[in-house]
């Protein structure tokens, strides 16, 4: 790797101003989030991990493709209500999705099991972990696929930890104290969050948000108003192309694998998360959030947890229905320490460019 992470992420930054508008302070925030540990570095360096893979997973990278999330991890995944109005869980973040070797999203979330692993946030084994997801995976591919719908499952919810997280108290407090927008928001985002909105001609307003750590200095907008006696809440990310553009040499606008990702993959979808145009719109509610690993309760089956991540990487990756013969074939001829032995080494290289990074 001639190119080294500082250098890397100057020139991902350098295209990100090509492609949207960023916003400045947020992407400083962000660096200084990517030096508290290796975990957070490496959720907010996708672009990272698409330059170095292929060279350390040679083979892997020669698998399979799918629409895949592309920045799989074990905190990519939360919550949000359905049409019907049921509570779903899976990957809620397809930021990065791009067409990659279907081993790219099994890698990426076993290097960050063995990361969290390291620095105890999860208990369970590197091995037993990395046999849940291929078994979570692989099971649910032969299946045709399984959207993980919560409402009817409270055994599985519990044994999962999510049935124990309790919305925030203070989610609209937080949320109303945001700084409010004035002038600069872009006209395309009003009319966009106008458009999703119960009343078009309600009253709301716009305040700014920060989130995230991969898409951190892409702008956010959020329009909130009262609507038949409580607060709701639509969000407005300005989208960007996946890493993998920028890796190939190409400037982009928006993001164009997102919506077909999302369309084709097993899943109860969440109606309010569509994309116009160059941007992302959300609903923002306390249900319909990510979860992260350090906010799940001790008393949890991380094996279970695990297998569901497998579960839910292969209900995505089933969006791509030509190639799934191939995948099991490939999964087949595979040494059974594959993912563990791909995870560790990829852990090691995020931790190596964290220390340096951190140093700097």
């Amino acid at each position: 790797m001639s190119v080294n992470i500082r250098e890397a992420t100057r020139s991902y930054e350098d295209w990100m101003r090509r492609c949207t508008t960023v916003v400045e302070s947020d992407l400083r925030s962000k660096h200084e989030k990517m030096k508290e540990d290796t975990f957070l570095f490496l959720r907010a360096t996708f672009y990272r991990w698409a330059q170095v893979w292929p060279e350390i997973c040679a083979d892997l990278s020669q698998a399979p493709r799918v629409m895949a999330c592309g920045d799989l991890h074990v905190g990519s995944f939360g919550t949000w209500r359905d049409s019907e109005g049921r509570l779903c869980w899976g990957v809620d973040d397809f930021d990065e999705s791009y067409p990659l070797p279907y081993t790219n999203d099994l890698v990426r979330l076993a290097t960050s099991l063995k990361i969290v692993n390291d620095s105890d946030e999860l208990t369970v084994g590197l091995k037993a972990g990395c046999d849940a997801i291929l078994e979570g995976y692989e099971h649910t591919l032969k299946e045709g696929g399984c959207p993980i719908v919560l409402a009817e499952r409270e055994q599985n919810l519990e044994r999962l930890g999510i049935g124990a997280i309790k919305p925030a108290p203070d989610f609209w407090r937080k949320l109303n104290e945001l700084p409010v927008v004035r002038r600069t928001l872009p006209r395309d985002a009003k009319q966009t969050l106008e458009k999703t909105l119960p009343d078009s001609n309600m009253e709301y307003k716009i305040v700014r948000r920060a989130a995230g750590l991969g898409s951190r200095g892409q702008q956010r907008f959020v329009a909130i108003a009262q609507w038949n006696g409580g607060c709701i809440a639509r969000e407005a990310k300005a989208m960007l192309p996946s890493s993998c553009v920028w890796l190939n040499g190409r400037v982009g606008y928006g993001q164009s694998c997102y919506r077909p990702t999302i369309a084709a993959a097993a899943r109860s979808r969440d109606p309010f998360q569509i994309i116009k145009g160059a941007w992302l719109i959300r609903r923002l509610s306390p249900d319909s959030n990510p979860i992260e690993i350090k906010d799940l309760p001790k008393k949890r089956d991380e094996q279970a947890l695990l297998h569901a991540m497998g579960r839910e990487a292969a209900n995505v990756h089933l969006g791509s229905k030509n190639v799934v013969n191939r995948i099991l074939q490939d999964l087949h001829r595979r040494k059974a320490d594959w993912l563990r032995s791909a995870a560790k080494e990829m852990a090691k290289i995020t931790e190596r460019d964290w220390k340096k990074y951190a140093r700097a």
